[in-house]
Order: structure tokens, then sequence, then C-alpha cells
């Protein structure tokens, strides 16, 4: 499948929104939470895919802000389930030379969940051929409430004149400021929908969505994903005769 992508086109930062877990494990008779479990191979095939083509950004969706109101077990279970397979796939991490990083409201994390992250976080910052973010208790409309009051503050005290807020200044001031912008998001499960999800790093990215439930897409989902990018033309508000 690699040899079909065309090299210089793999897009910089792909993110993914996780969807149909609940669905999956409903269609199998099971608990939903089996649906996260088994979900966690299609990470595991994602992450390694990415790493093999050449993308040098991977974010993926783990747990919005609004998941925080779904029923306690099923948060508790996922939130164990993030400590567990973040133990377990550590040595993935350092054998593909991946970094992990991580963007949302993490001071609301269980304080175990957060400490196994920031250890595995630390544990691969030297890693340099792919960057892993997982957004967790992450809202895109929280995290650009958050800009805008962190830079109101700084005009506020005059650290800040009103002409100098530009796209970059605004960059820097998001969860994800040391973060190229998304180049293809990908939704699963048949949803077409951005669910609070990186509004504003998207501002440019092609969408791309598909009806595979999440814990059945595997690396020739990507794939397909990846080839239906390349063959679109990125204009970025020109013309086609002006690429």
């Amino acid at each position: 499948m690699k040899k079909q992508l065309i090299e210089n086109k793999i897009p910089e930062h792909i993110a993914i929104i996780m969807d149909g877990n609940g669905r999956w494990a409903k269609k199998q008779g099971l608990l939903r939470v089996a649906g996260h479990e088994k979900g966690t191979i299609a990470v595991r095939e994602a992450v390694e895919f990415s790493a093999e083509i050449g993308v040098k950004n991977l974010t993926l969706f783990a747990f919005s802000t609004e998941n925080w109101n779904r029923p306690k077990f099923e948060v508790k279970t996922l939130m164990k389930l993030l400590v567990s397979s973040l133990k377990k796939e550590l040595p993935t991490l350092q054998k593909n030379n991946i970094r992990l990083n991580s963007v949302g409201n993490l001071s609301t994390l269980p304080d175990k969940a957060r400490a196994e992250l920031e250890e595995v976080i630390q544990k691969t910052q030297a890693n340099t051929h792919m960057t892993l973010t997982l957004a967790l208790s992450y809202g895109s409309r929280e995290e650009i409430k958050r800009m805008v009051r962190r830079i109101s503050e700084k005009v506020k005290n005059n650290q800040l004149k009103l002409d100098e807020i530009t796209d970059a200044l605004i960059n820097q001031h998001l969860y994800t400021f040391d973060m190229p912008d998304v180049d293809l998001l990908i939704r699963t499960s048949g949803e077409q929908r951005i669910s609070n999800f990186l509004l504003w790093q998207i501002a440019y990215a092609e969408l791309y969505f598909c009806d595979v439930l999440w814990p059945d897409f595997r690396k020739e989902h990507l794939f397909d994903a990846i080839y239906n990018y390349q063959k679109r033309e990125r204009r970025f508000g020109k013309t086609s005769e002006q690429l």
C-alpha cells in the first residue's frame, strides 16, 4: 500500500475522530466498554501505519469534555483503559521512534491516568519520527475561550497591543501551539460532524468520512483516506491556475 501513495503528498498532520465504539459493541451484543477495548487495536494499526508512511503528526480524539457526562462506569473504564494502554504501548512507541503528546484540560483527569500519561510523555520526549497526540478532556470551544481570556488579559495589562493579535499569536495560545494545522481530518462510523474537535486547526483541512465503525478500522481504511486526500486539489482560496 505504501508504494501506491505519493511520497511528497503524505499529509503532515492527520487527525481522527474515533467514532463508533459503542455501536460496534451493541451490534455484538456486548457492553459499550467492549467496543472501547476493541478500539485499541485500531489505534495501534493507525499509529504504526502512519509512522510507516511518513506522517509527522497524528492526533486522536480520545476523550472529549462532553464525554464526562457519560455513565460513571463507562468513564471509569475508559480511564482504566487509558492507563493500561499507555503502559502496553510504550515499547511500540519507543520501537517506532514516536513521541507521545497530549492536549486538553488534563487537570481534570484522574491522578493515576494523568501520572501514567505524563510518564510516557517524558519517556518518549526525545523521539523524533512522529508525534502522536491524544486529545483528552478536550473541547475546542473551551480551548478557544481559554485562548481569548489569556490574550485579553495581556491586552488589559498592556502587555499586548490589539494590532499584535495575529493568527500566529492565536496559535501560540492554543493547546496545539507547537503543532502544524491539520491537513486531513478523518471521522469513522458514518457520522458527518466535527463534534467540537480542533475547530481552529482544521480551517483548511480536507474532511474524510467513512462508514467503518472504529473497532473495525484498519490500515487499509487509513490508506483509502490518504489515497483519497492525495487526489484532491488543495487551493487555499486560490484558483487551480494559480497553483
